[in-house]
């Protein structure tokens, strides 16, 4: 007889044969989101840690090629820093005329009447154009571009950064040579001014920030980038094609420059000015010049103390003579400045005067060398004038009638204008 008994069978085979199951699809589901849920409390309270733990052990094993955070945020803090100390110095400068004024420019005193047939209609004044600049000294002195001030004509006003305005500024100097000048807000002190640093110092490839009133209507703004070269040489125009300057040992940027950012400083990190933003070159991308600040702080100097820009000048314009010049015009030196007049109407050869025309040269003449030094691409003119003083006796060798011979010249102050 067999044993009475009922086989040993889980409870799981009793709830089937009863029609009923585990939910092992559910269970799945709530034993993933617990997990999940685990992982992200873990991560926020561990990452931070882990994170930093993680860039101290990078910039610890000096890894090539390894680049931590850390690098990063110095250089951004520093680039923030520069910005905040620097901004409040910045202003834009507004270029205002008479109505009156600017037709008169334009068409003569004859054609005036034309435009304006009743005395009400020549009222008034218009903003003509701008610039920026920056305050050099708490009283309200001002640095800029000579191109941004160069109408004599015209009435200037500063903006500062919170936009208080200032309508009395006074144009103190203009230097003869640079694209630079010197201004003045007359009411106010206290202003905050920026210190100068070593231009001279500069490398190719050090960080650099621009600032300035971008296209006249944004103010103060900020673009970031390198030194991409040192030294050019360029010919900057105004933005009507009207004039142009030889312009030498120039920064070059990839910061970019707008229009209206003209006058504005150049920076480096530790918020010191290296340059005066002065040109773009519109054909090529995020080509920008600054103006070395090194070369005017003898000038500000002289302004502060003399109320002028003190220069000694020659007198004469020319152009460097090289070897293609020599050979298109069949003539026997390739070096030297060759004396012509200018391409605007009385621009003469020799300034009437000046210590060149009380030295006797006259158009054509070529000056080969200054107390023995040659001049060249390498040794311009102007800038081997500027290495000496006024009332300095120089001697010349220039080329006169086909004939070498050696002249003295006395250099004299080249007036500035106010």
């Amino acid at each position: 007889m067999e044993d009475d008994y009922e086989p040993l069978t889980p409870d799981l085979s009793r709830k089937q044969k009863q029609g009923q199951t585990i939910p092992w699809g559910a269970l799945i589901v709530v034993i993933i989101v617990v997990s999940f849920g685990v992982s992200v409390i873990t991560g926020f309270l561990l990452g931070d840690h882990f994170n930093a733990w993680l860039e101290e052990r990078l910039s610890e094993a000096d890894i090539p090629g390894v680049t931590t955070t850390v690098e990063v945020t110095e250089e951004e803090s520093a680039t923030i820093a520069a910005v905040e100390k620097t901004q409040p110095a910045v202003v834009s400068i507004v270029v205002t005329k008479d109505i009156s004024q600017i037709y008169e420019d334009t068409y003569g005193n004859e054609l005036f009447p034309f435009f304006f047939s009743t005395p009400g209609e020549q009222e008034g004044s218009q903003e003509i154009g701008g610039g920026t600049g920056f305050f050099i000294s708490s009283d309200g002195m001002l640095l800029t571009n000579k191109h941004v001030v160069q109408d004599a004509n015209a009435d200037y006003s500063v903006i500062l950064q919170d936009g208080t305005r200032y309508d009395n500024v006074t144009v103190l100097a203009r230097d003869p040579i640079e694209d630079m000048a010197v201004l003045k807000v007359d009411d106010g002190d206290d202003f905050p001014a920026l210190e100068f640093g070593d231009s001279d110092a500069l490398k190719v490839g050090q960080t650099v920030i621009a600032i300035g009133n971008s296209l006249g209507q944004y103010q103060n703004s900020v673009t970031k980038g390198i030194v991409s070269g040192l030294g050019r040489d360029i010919t900057a125009g105004d933005s009507f094609g009207q004039s142009s300057e030889r312009l030498q040992n120039i920064i070059q940027t990839d910061a970019a420059i707008n229009q209206g950012n003209s006058g504005g400083p150049l920076i480096n990190l530790a918020g010191q000015v290296v340059g005066i933003n002065t040109a773009v070159d519109y054909s090529g991308q995020l080509v920008g010049f600054a103006l070395p600040i090194n070369g005017f702080k003898d000038e500000i100097e002289s302004v502060r103390e003399s109320g002028e820009i003190v220069k000694p000048y020659l007198g004469v314009r020319y152009a460097i003579l090289t070897a293609e010049i020599a050979e298109q015009n069949d003539l026997d030196y390739d070096y030297g400045a060759l004396v012509l007049r200018g391409r605007e109407v009385g621009a003469l050869a020799v300034v009437p005067g000046s210590p060149a025309d009380k030295a006797g040269i006259v158009e054509n003449d070529i000056i080969l060398e200054i107390n023995g030094t040659q001049i060249n691409e390498d040794n311009d003119l102007s800038a081997l004038i500027q290495t000496y003083q006024v009332g300095d006796k120089l001697t010349l060798k220039i080329v006169h009638d086909g004939s070498e011979k050696e002249i003295e010249v006395i250099l004299e102050k080249r007036s500035t204008d106010g």
